[in-house]
């Protein structure tokens, strides 16, 4: 058994039936024993989830099923977005040890410190490598779920995505086992012979030079930065841009705020990106989409296609240096639904790239409402990005 190794195999399918898809899919990653499938599925089968589950766990005699529901699915190479359609991976991991979690609203609330969250999962520090998540994002506090699980897991990668649907419905579906549940998230602590190397790409560049926050108004908006109004210093900044730049930022400006305060050099990947919310045009505050503080370091940032591609593709070369001759076991990508063809203008735009770097590796994903990953050694919850989990060997 300890030379035993591991195994993964993907699936997308397209198609309207939803017994015809898991079929399909089905007999694409059959033959191994399975120790984790993971499934996300348009929402056009919602109605039939409880019985894909069970069709799944009887064919694959898996001992975890886990997954949500998609408005785009994500496997290897290809990307389905708005169809019916489902993106199936098993995992045969000898040597791992896999504990499921439900979340529920309840949890976030009553458990208040890092030592009643390990206690309450019977999970303690040393027996979890990495976090696999995936969040109902209209019942459940996703950013209070992430900050507490980050700081009961400290440094620990916790990655993911929030599951996403017809967003007209406002309701989406996570998997654990053989239940759907309209509310909550499901969890994966992986530990043992295996973790996850994180990839979060939120497809910026960054343009002028970083600055400090020196005033903060109403604890919401940042009034003066390095002691000037804010809005003077955004425009000066985007004035000094060469002219094609200046009309590439039009509708496409951020900010972003240091993830680590105390480093010498700040480049892109550095900042927790942020939407620049809008102006007070009496004072020159920025209302952005954090909770800013005096001290923190902020940089303008331009997101688009470009910056997108090039961020995503650049990452790819650096996390494949990085991993070197450990060959990962499979990858989970969890790309935001304002991604793919919208923001690309054709398909399969994040899936290719990584198969770029890694060629046939077993992917599965979906496009998320939101998008789980770290940013220096802490995870958050992201928007506009591509989040990638690699699953390696340790």
């Amino acid at each position: 058994m300890g030379d035993a190794k591991p195994i993964a195999r993907s699936a997308i399918v397209a198609e309207e039936q939803w017994d015809v898809a898991v079929s399909r899919a089905l007999a694409q990653v059959q033959g191994t024993p399975v120790d984790v499938a993971l499934l996300f599925a348009s929402g056009a089968y919602a109605g039939h989830y409880p019985a894909m589950l069970q069709m799944i766990r009887h064919a694959t005699d898996a001992s975890i099923v886990l997954g949500c529901s998609g408005e785009g699915v994500v496997g290897t190479r290809t990307e389905l977005e708005r169809i019916p359609a489902l993106s199936l991976m098993t995992l045969s991991l000898p040597g791992a040890t896999l504990h499921p979690v439900y979340f529920t609203e309840e949890m976030i609330q009553n458990y208040r410190t890092p030592q009643q969250w390990r206690v309450a999962l019977d999970l303690p520090l040393d027996d979890v490598n990495a976090w696999l998540v995936f969040a109902d994002p209209f019942r459940l506090d996703c950013e209070g779920l992430i900050n507490t699980l980050s700081l009961a897991y400290a440094d620990l990668p916790l990655l993911g995505g929030l599951a996403s649907n017809d967003m007209e419905e406002r309701r989406t579906y996570v998997f654990y086992n053989d239940e759907v549940f309209d509310e909550g998230a499901v969890g994966l602590a992986i530990g043992g012979a295996y973790t996850l190397h994180p990839l979060v790409s939120q497809g910026c560049e960054p343009i002028g030079e970083p600055w400090t926050i020196t005033h903060v108004q109403d604890n919401s908006m940042i009034a003066t930065i390095s002691n000037r109004p804010a809005y003077e210093l955004l425009i000066e900044t985007i004035t000094q841009l060469t002219p094609e730049l200046q009309g590439r930022v039009q509708n496409n400006l951020l900010v972003g705020l240091a993830a680590d305060e105390y480093r010498d050099h700040f480049e892109r990947g550095s900042f927790l990106i942020r939407q620049l919310i809008g102006v007070d045009r009496h004072n020159g505050a920025l209302a952005i989409g954090a909770f800013p503080r005096v001290g923190q370091t902020i940089q303008f940032q331009i997101r688009d296609a470009t910056t997108a591609d090039r961020d995503l593709k650049e990452l790819l070369v650096q996390i494949g240096a990085r991993i070197g001759d450990q060959q990962p076991v499979a990858g989970i990508l969890c790309t935001c639904n304002g991604r793919g063809e919208g923001m690309f203008g054709g398909p399969d735009h994040d899936a290719g790239a990584v198969a770029q770097t890694f060629g046939s590796l077993p992917l599965a994903g979906l496009f998320c409402s939101g998008e789980i990953g770290p940013v220096g050694k802490r995870s958050f919850l992201h928007g506009f990005t591509a989040s990638l989990a690699l699953l390696v060997k340790c």
